[in-house]
């Protein structure tokens, strides 16, 4: 006899729906508050000159508080995911329900208030000719299959809520003193995500920015959250969505991965791998725990990729919002850079920005592009074994940023250091290139190409700098990666160099930095003199 007949069939979901609403509502004001958290208490107060023992006692104390509320906001938002599909799978199973009831009925067959499906119409006798056999077998298979689509829906309502009830007791948002924090929360919200067919396999998967875009914007703002919550890894590297939902996901990836590094250290398991991770990670916090804290737009920092999983590690942070800056640009380093110096990293577009607003430009946001795994200081540096798949990552990038951008198009400047100008070179070479309105090359070895007319874009717009006592750009370049980028054949502009040495050219009030802030500003740069 089917069981709840009665119950689904008559049963109003308004209590549950009013419930998801609610949870719903709970998990905005704690990522609301979290927010708060962060900009106006932790972000303030790094900012400041509060040092000493205590202070790092208290920081301690409120990036946990911070961190707790972003669990319980994971939690939280898990607990509608899992209420609100209770509520749809169970709200189907009774249409389904009601639908088989109709038309079993519609069909001459009797059922009842239990479930129970009857024929009333009379059996054949002994004598009846084979059609009125046939005809009341065919009635009694019918009559099967309407038992049996009956308790199919019944089946599917108690398994939902079977299900549901399951996932639910293994969250507890209100236990914010819980050991396995971030983690925990990430694969309760994963588990969630599946239960409501939010599948990691429905993610795109090609560099294709366009379809990212697509994809995301057809998500329901509940769904957008269940997949940063479930799969921040991978959301956070969709070129092409919001920045700001790139910067939440990978946010919750280095609270992850701090935990992770943290919950090593303590059982000695760091390795030496590990430790270097683990430093960058650190400085990275560092940097955007004093960001936080500032009441200008332009500096806060966004982080819209990173990977320690990664040969070296990886970070691609924007010093501002590059979907609402009327200049953006990005900076690719070269040769002998990783995680460990994200901070000098970041300290560098903070110059670079500065010299663009120096030049005109207040709304600028400036990209630390270590999207690839750079070369070592040895032969990884002579070939594009790193580039190729730097460039590809780089151009699905720029696209991103296009992508993703807010009202008039903006200005994009894609810088290239070193062997970060031989990514650049190859990017923008192949393919569409790198959609960039100019193309700046400092300390290079060569950007693959002959000419700079193969870079898609008019040379008039590709900028070249060396320094005099620059070893790489006067000694390996128009070597084994293409002509060198500094001679007239070119086809690009030198510009003015004051600096010494390879690694000069951000020097605080130098030419060699006014001019690429003029570049990146939209302005012409002082010229330099080719190579001969």
């Amino acid at each position: 006899m089917p069981e709840n007949f009665k119950e689904l069939l008559k049963q109003d979901f308004s209590d549950l729906e009013a419930a998801v609403g609610s949870w719903r509502k709970l998990a905005k004001a704690l990522e609301e508050a979290q927010v708060r958290h962060r900009h106006k208490v932790t972000g303030p107060l790094h900012a400041g000159e509060w040092q000493g023992a205590d202070a790092g006692n208290a920081f301690i104390q409120m990036e946990a508080s911070e961190t707790q509320l972003g669990t319980a906001q994971s939690d939280v938002t898990s607990i509608a995911t899992i209420l609100d599909t209770v509520h749809t799978k169970m709200k189907e199973a009774q249409e389904d329900l009601r639908r088989c009831v109709r038309t079993t009925e519609l069909d001459g067959y009797v059922v009842d208030d239990q479930g129970n499906v009857s024929d009333g119409r009379p059996c054949p006798t002994g004598d009846a000719d084979a059609a009125e056999q046939e005809e009341h077998q065919l009635r009694v298979a019918k009559l099967e299959g309407y038992k049996n689509d009956i308790q199919f829906s019944l089946d599917e309502a108690s398994t939902a809520e079977w299900d549901g009830m399951h996932l639910l007791q293994q969250i507890d948002a209100f236990n914010l003193d819980k050991d396995y924090g971030a983690s925990k929360a990430e694969e309760g919200a994963r588990k969630a995500a599946e239960f409501a067919h939010l599948d990691e396999d429905d993610i795109p998967s090609k560099k294709d920015p366009k379809e990212n875009a697509k994809w995301w914007s057809g998500l329901t703002e509940q769904e957008r959250q269940e997949y940063l919550d479930a799969y921040p890894e991978k959301i956070g590297w969709l070129d092409g969505i919001p920045s700001a939902d790139r910067d939440e996901a990978n946010r919750k990836v280095v609270d992850l991965q701090l935990a992770e590094y943290d919950m090593k250290k303590q059982r000695g398991e760091l390795g030496i791998r590990d430790q270097r991770q683990y430093e960058g990670l650190l400085k990275l916090q560092d940097a955007l725990d004093k960001a936080d804290g500032s009441r200008d737009e332009n500096k806060q920092l966004y982080v819209l990729g990173i990977d320690t999983k990664a040969r070296d590690g990886r970070a691609v942070v924007s010093l501002g919002n590059p979907d609402t800056a009327r200049n953006v640009a990005v900076q690719v380093p070269g040769t002998d850079n990783d995680l460990t110096n994200v901070d000098e990293q970041i300290d560098r577009v903070g110059r670079l920005q500065q010299a663009s607003v120096d030049n005109g430009a207040r709304s600028t946001a400036v990209v630390s592009w270590l999207g690839y795994d750079t070369p070592e200081p040895d032969g990884s540096m002579v070939d594009t074994e790193r580039a190729e798949p730097g460039a590809e990552g780089l151009r699905a990038f720029t696209h991103g940023l296009r992508e993703s951008h807010h009202g008039e198009r903006a200005h994009m400047t894609v810088l290239g250091h070193s062997y970060g100008s031989t990514t650049v070179g190859l990017a923008a070479s192949k393919g569409d290139g790198l959609d960039a309105d100019d193309i700046v090359a400092v300390g290079s070895p060569g950007m693959i190409v002959d000419h700079a007319k193969d870079l898609h874009i008019n040379p008039d717009h590709v900028w070249v700098g060396g320094a005099k006592d620059d070893a790489v750009s006067n000694h390996f370049s128009g070597l084994t990666l293409g002509e060198d980028p500094m001679k007239k054949e070119f086809g690009g502009t030198v510009i003015e160099v004051d600096t010494e040495g390879h690694g000069g050219y951000w020097d605080k009030g130098s030419t060699s930095l006014r001019n690429q802030g003029r570049i990146i500003a939209g302005r012409d740069a002082s010229k330099g003199d080719y190579h001969s």
